[in-house]
């Protein structure tokens, strides 16, 4: 996990090989899965990484909240 500069991400981990995202809120830590590697560095190099998750992953993929 990376920590991350957000008002309501925390931190961003990923593994390539499974291509598993996980991203930890404030209050909640969510997988998500069958994520492309190229979504994750967007998501990393984004200005506003809670604009980017909205977008392009919260509705996207299939997910489990795990915390």
């Amino acid at each position: 996990m990376i920590p991350v500069s957000s008002s309501d991400l925390q931190a961003v981990g990923y593994d390539s090989l499974t291509r598993r995202l996980v991203i930890q809120f404030t209050e909640r830590t969510y997988e998500y899965s069958d994520v492309p590697e190229s979504i994750y560095k967007g998501l990393m190099n984004s200005s506003s990484k809670g604009k980017y998750h909205h977008e392009y992953i919260k509705n996207s993929y299939p997910n489990l909240r795990i915390g």
